[in-house]
């Protein structure tokens, strides 16, 4: 069955009849919010669909389209979940990315007490609310937002240390300590394309067609998988058209052969180091890909609730296609909410493969 953030994309109505709706309301769903609103004879309130208020008995319960046609109807709002007012998740939600918009707008990182301030709560409902919704502290959504402005300067022609000073780092050896984390490798290597930073990799074989493993001194960066093996090196080149690309001596032959064996023996784990390269939110929903348990399967919707962002299916969705690392990061066991394979980087022919491998594990 689609998810109802598929049907209202598709234009399908969700919640068409009472017993859709009733069955909303016994499990509280908060995506069912706004669509319809259900009133209790008993009590002479109507609320949200998500209300905590005890569940009422289903012979006393209406259902209403807005909160105008129940009031009229002569019920009054829940005093708990406040049906008539902005829901509170949509209250959090902007209060969120208010702080987001001081963060960026900011010459240098806003402390942690001028962010609770200006959004009128404690320091430490703050903190927990900001990492609730966007999955990360607020230190560490500002760290990225300057690595991301040190990055776009730098690609744009921009003086490094110029880059680093406009970004808010108030001395480049802040930034520099960090730079590899930030950036994967140093900010001159960076800015050329990857020159001077060594990637070894190597080409094999395995059941699923041609794999490419490519590794920097931090662990494993790309595991890539094709029917060419010139087109999986020529993807490696294009990532770092500067980059010393370097074949694998025989001590790497070793760490392909490991990748090789997760994907003949999914249940054996990967015992390697991996140099997972991406923003905060593509690594918040990559480690929650990587605790899926092998033969198990999530949605697109299940991994955007995990990492408290339910409305974010479509941008897991594309952090998933952003995955350069498969297998170790088995954005294979994603299906759609009706349980259909969608879309796979390396094609859904394999995605397919590597479940129905390890569902006979």
């Amino acid at each position: 069955m689609a998810s109802i953030m598929e049907q209202r994309e598709a234009g399908t109505q969700p919640y068409k009849g009472d017993e859709e709706k009733w069955e909303a309301v016994t499990r509280r769903d908060r995506d069912a919010d706004g669509a319809f609103f259900y009133s209790v004879k008993t009590t002479g309130v109507y609320c949200r669909p998500s209300c905590a208020s005890r569940l009422a008995n289903r012979e006393n319960v209406r259902f209403h389209p807005s909160c105008d046609d129940a009031e009229q109807a002569g019920f009054r709002p829940c005093k708990r979940c406040r049906p008539n007012e902005t829901a509170l998740a949509q209250r959090h939600a902007a209060t969120v990315t208010e702080a987001c918009r001081i963060i960026e707008a900011s010459d240098e990182a806003p402390g942690l007490d001028a962010l609770a301030e200006a959004a009128g709560v404690s320091r430490f409902h703050f903190h927990r609310l900001f990492k609730s919704v966007t999955g990360v502290t607020p230190k560490a959504y500002a760290d990225a937002h300057r690595a991301r402005r040190v990055r776009d300067q730098i690609a744009q022609g921009t003086n490094i240390s110029e880059a680093i000073y406009e970004a808010g780092y108030q001395s480049s050896s802040r930034f520099y300590e960090t730079s590899n984390d930030r950036l994967g490798m140093t900010p001159t290597a960076f800015r050329s394309g990857g020159a001077g930073a060594a990637i070894r990799f190597a080409v094999g074989e395995s059941s699923l067609g041609a794999i490419l493993v490519a590794a920097t001194e931090k662990g494993v960066c790309a595991i890539l998988l094709g029917d060419d093996p010139n087109t999986l090196v020529q993807d490696l080149q294009d990532r770092f058209p500067k980059a010393q690309i370097i074949g694998g001596d025989q001590e790497f032959e070793a760490t392909i052969a490991q990748v090789i064996g997760l994907i003949e023996s999914p249940t054996h784990g990967l015992d390697l180091p991996l140099d997972i390269r991406g923003t905060a939110f593509q690594q918040q929903v990559w480690q929650a890909l990587r605790e899926i348990a092998p033969g198990s399967i999530a949605s697109y919707a299940d991994i955007a609730a995990r990492i408290g962002r339910p409305k974010a299916v479509r941008a897991v969705a594309q952090a998933c296609a952003a995955n350069a690392l498969a297998v170790a990061i088995p954005c294979h066991r994603v299906v759609r909410a009706d349980g259909a394979l969608s879309g796979y980087r390396w094609g859904v022919e394999r995605k397919r493969a590597l479940l129905d491998r390890e569902a006979g594990a």
